[in-house]
């Protein structure tokens, strides 16, 4: 393997983190934020990118990195080496609720497509890029699912999703259809599209968006009952407005103010 081998284990339940353990000189690279605890004898190091292509020189390590701005992430991750004589832990968080996908790459052909938020942490040597679409269709309508993730190599990857996970194994020809935020990520061999609902009630009155995307088999999807864009949505319409007290559930006095002010939502 070109990937170093790390051993595991997940707790929790709806707020779950991941707990790695590294052997001697054994590297783990995660988002920057994701850390929660780690073991004495555990160095952290700021690198470019996910620290696969080091044989590339300067060069390679800028080329990767831009390729991580594109998807909105840090140019930067964080590596963790165990410099101990003996096995060493450190454990990484999801950072909303739902659930952690260990993601094992020898058994998917050594690549995974992911929601370009959904990437958690991996094995040193397992690659992180971008799967740009090559259809126009996802390009001018895809929304979150315009630009994705692949992850690469031979060793072991962890996403992370939000609500709950549904896993969807998709026979030749099968196709499934799927709101585009969640969509948390599909083995190679499904073929992705994005699709417009049609009708004028849909598109006006639906409230569900314009397109979802078709996933055709065969392969496996992962699909997250709650995308993190779908609840950071709800927060912001259930704000306080600026200069006003918030709405208060419950009470019928606040609800008639609510109406006075052209706001409908009890």
């Amino acid at each position: 393997m070109q990937a170093h081998e790390i051993d595991y284990h997940i707790y929790g339940e709806e707020m779950q983190y991941v707990e790695i353990e590294l052997d001697p000189q054994e590297v783990v690279v995660a988002e920057a934020g994701s850390f929660m605890m780690m073991d004495n004898g555990i160095k952290m190091e700021t690198i470019f990118g996910d620290g696969s292509n080091e044989q590339n020189g300067v060069f390679g390590k800028l080329l990767n990195a831009g390729k991580r701005m594109l998807t909105g992430e840090s140019l930067f991750m964080t590596a963790y080496m165990n410099q101990d004589n003996s096995k060493r832990k450190v454990s990484f968080a999801s950072p909303y609720p739902g659930k952690i996908v260990p993601i094992d790459l020898t058994q998917y052909q050594g690549k995974f497509i992911c929601q370009k938020d959904s990437f958690l942490c991996a094995a040193k040597g397992v690659s992180v890029g971008i799967e740009f679409s090559k259809k126009l269709g996802r390009g001018l309508f895809g929304g979150e699912g315009f630009i994705m993730q692949k992850i690469e190599g031979d060793g072991m990857a962890f996403v992370h999703s939000g609500g709950t996970l549904a896993r969807k194994e998709l026979q030749a020809g099968e196709i499934l259809k799927v709101d585009t935020g969640c969509i948390v990520g599909f083995t190679k061999d499904v073929d992705y599209d994005i699709e417009f609902i049609g009708g004028i009630k849909n598109s006006i009155f639906g409230g569900e968006g314009l397109f979802f995307a078709t996933l055709r088999g065969p392969g496996i999807v992962y699909v997250q009952s709650l995308p993190f864009s779908r609840l950071a949505d709800r927060i912001i319409a259930s704000a306080p407005k600026a200069g006003g007290s918030g709405r208060e559930e419950g009470s019928l006095l606040g609800g008639l103010g609510n109406l006075l002010d052209g706001d409908n939502r009890f």
